[in-house]
Parts: C-alpha cells; structure tokens; sequence
C-alpha cells in the first residue's frame, strides 16, 4: 500500500518524571497531525496530545512531545499519523520505564570536614514542596539552599561556606511529611 507518511524513527527518553517522544519523517504526504496516545498496558490508548503535521514535504522533519508528571511504572506510546481526508495509520509502539527513588533520603555531606565548600546530596520519592536549609547549633537559620517543589529524584547542591566562621553546623531536609538533619563541619 500508499504509505503516506514515512516515519524514520520514533523513541521514548525518560528525564526525571518527563517522558520525552521524538519522531522522524523522511517525508509527508497530507499529514494533518499526529496524535499522541499512552497506555499502561499496552492495549488501551489514549489521546495525550496532538502534534501538527507537515502536510506534503519530501523533506526530513523532526517531532517532538513532552509527557510531564508521569508515574512511576511502564508506560507505552504510539503515534496516530492522520491525513487530511481523516484516515490514519499508527506507528509501532515504544516504552518508556520511571524509576522513581524508592525512598526520601539526607545524605552525609562531603567533604567533611570542609572549607569553603561541601556537597550535599538528598533524593525525594515523589513530587513535594522541599525545603533544604542550615542552621547554626543554636538553631538559628544560616542559609536556605532549596525552597521549592521538585520531582522525585536525587539531587546534589553545593554549599559554599566561605561567608561563615569555623565550627559546626546542622543541615536540615524537610520534604512533605519527612524530616532529615545531619551535622557538617567547616575548618577554617
């Protein structure tokens, strides 16, 4: 048969909670527009988004699509190509897996000792208002380093010190309903 839209390639990237579709055509004949349909299953799809088409080209064009906030899990898409007089073909179907942090976690500090700057790392299992922020051993509040929502995932944030004095100093991570604190040491 007439195969009106040439499709090179169709594949899924994950980034964080984002899965990322990016599709090729070597060429297009009356290509209204691609729908993009997901499925947990693999069988039932649904309409997440519509992509216009190029029309008629022979040129190579590029697509992409953005899933964002996806669960964790499998997930499974495929392309609806639909021409301009409403009939249509489906492309092959790709995968795309989230791993999220199976848990919350605060992560020593390090170097530590440090002077003047230190690495600390937290993960996050799901999508929360965090907060990251140091205090001295009295409990006054020194620095915010992270004020935000994030999604799940492990992050890494550098905290340069150099403005502070020698001594001890208590790191603490707050991130929906779970609490971390851990000490750093900066020697100067």
């Amino acid at each position: 048969g007439f195969i009106p839209v040439e499709l090179i390639s169709f594949n899924a990237s994950v980034n964080n909670e984002e899965v990322i579709l990016n599709w090729s055509t070597a060429s297009e004949t009356n290509n209204s527009h691609f729908e993009i349909q997901k499925s947990i299953d693999g069988i039932g799809f649904i309409n997440i988004g519509i992509v216009d088409g190029s029309g008629t080209t022979t040129e190579t064009k590029h697509y992409s699509f953005t899933d964002k906030d996806v669960a964790s899990g499998n997930h499974f898409y495929r392309l609806k190509q639909v021409d301009y007089d409403g009939s249509f073909n489906f492309s092959n179907i790709v995968e795309a897996e989230i791993i999220s942090p199976e848990k919350f976690e605060l992560s020593q500090n390090y170097p530590n000792p440090f002077n003047p700057a230190t690495s600390i790392q937290y993960a996050i299992g799901s999508t929360q208002f965090v907060s990251l922020k140091v205090y001295d051993v009295l409990g006054n509040e020194i620095i915010t380093l992270v004020n935000e929502e994030k999604p799940s995932g492990v992050y890494v944030i550098e905290f340069d010190a150099s403005s502070l004095s020698s001594g001890m100093y208590i790191y603490k991570l707050a991130a929906g309903s779970f609490t971390s604190s851990r000490k750093l040491v900066l020697i100067k």
